[in-house]
């Protein structure tokens, strides 16, 4: 008498997944792009650490801050990282932003994606709280680094706060930037409906707009006006702050250009300013204080733009075919 024996057969169980449906969708179809996006991020953050170190054993051999930094060698490190930084919101507008929508309308597959068990509406707004958080989350990795690099060290640097290339990649300026122009990619992209042209688009309107930012910045808050005598130098309290404008000005409050009383010699000078009653220095400027401020003011803005955009992004799809 034989017997046989056999082992139960187990069916092997899938492994859960962490994502499903439109989420597990969206990363699979972009794991390509997320993935140069997380490249980025871990080298630049890597970079800027690594600067941080370089500066701060630099700045300990020379005995700053009792003695002066080494400015060439300074400069050059924060040029390189500002130029990488600048370039941030850009490459995330035209690599991720302007593909998200277009890509999937000049190949066909939203139409297909939107013809199955989800609606259209809920597609588009899977991808784009996918695109934006993903913008929104690199912005503001980089933006801590930068921050944590340079605030301790901001009075070593020639460049004044208020430029773009410390304005604009510090607090929560870079994450709100990074965010709304991906918006303006994905809504451009919705509008052109062709891949590289969309980029193209994405491109230049994303260099119009860290123009034009450049001009709006100093709008952001009230500036500030501070008088001190002719014969004096500019107050200690007021050595890091950003300067407008300058003028002189006489006893009663009269403001006359800096060059008013440049006469040839110094007699003449000084009775120029005698007949004018010029006994001042008046300056227009930003405090240094008033920087966070401007910052979540400006990031406002850039937010609101970006719910703008992204609500007409859902209405014009919701209103006509992809």
């Amino acid at each position: 008498m034989s017997t046989t024996l056999t082992e139960p057969r187990t069916e092997r169980s899938a492994r859960p997944r962490i994502l499903r449906g439109l989420n597990w969708l969206f990363v699979r179809q972009h794991r390509a792009t997320l993935l140069g996006v997380l490249a980025l991020v871990v080298v630049a953050a890597a970079w800027i650490l690594y600067q941080h170190a370089d500066m701060t054993q630099t700045l300990d051999k020379v005995g700053w801050p009792e003695k002066e930094a080494p400015q060439q060698l300074l400069g050059r490190q924060y040029d390189y990282l500002s130029t990488l930084l600048n370039a941030i919101p850009v490459v995330l507008a035209v690599f991720l932003g302007a593909p998200l929508i277009a890509a999937d309308q000049e190949n066909g597959t939203a139409q297909l994606a939107t013809t199955q068990s989800v609606t259209r509406g809920r597609w588009l707004a899977t991808k784009c709280a996918w695109g934006l958080s993903v913008a929104l989350l690199a912005g503001a990795v980089l933006s801590l680094c930068f921050t944590l690099w340079w605030k301790p060290y901001h009075s070593v640097f020639q460049t004044t706060w208020l430029e773009g290339s410390i304005f604009d990649n510090t607090g929560p300026m870079l994450p709100a930037l990074c965010v709304f122009l991906t918006a303006a990619g994905i809504t451009i992209g919705v509008l052109v409906r062709r891949l590289l042209a969309s980029m193209v688009v994405t491109f230049v309107f994303a260099v119009f707009v860290q123009v034009a930012w450049g001009e709006i910045r100093e709008h952001l808050a009230a500036s500030r006006m501070v008088s001190y005598p002719l014969d004096q130098d500019i107050p200690g309290r007021l050595s890091e702050s950003y300067e407008l404008d300058r003028w002189i000005g006489s006893a009663d409050g009269h403001l006359y250009g800096w060059g008013s009383c440049a006469e040839a010699t110094e007699k003449a000078m000084d009775a120029c300013l005698k007949e004018k009653g010029i006994v001042n220095n008046v300056m227009e400027y930003f405090g240094y204080d008033q920087m966070a401020a401007m910052q979540w003011t400006g990031a406002g803005i850039l937010l609101a733009g970006t719910a703008l955009l992204t609500a007409f992004t859902l209405w014009r799809v919701s209103r006509r075919p992809l």
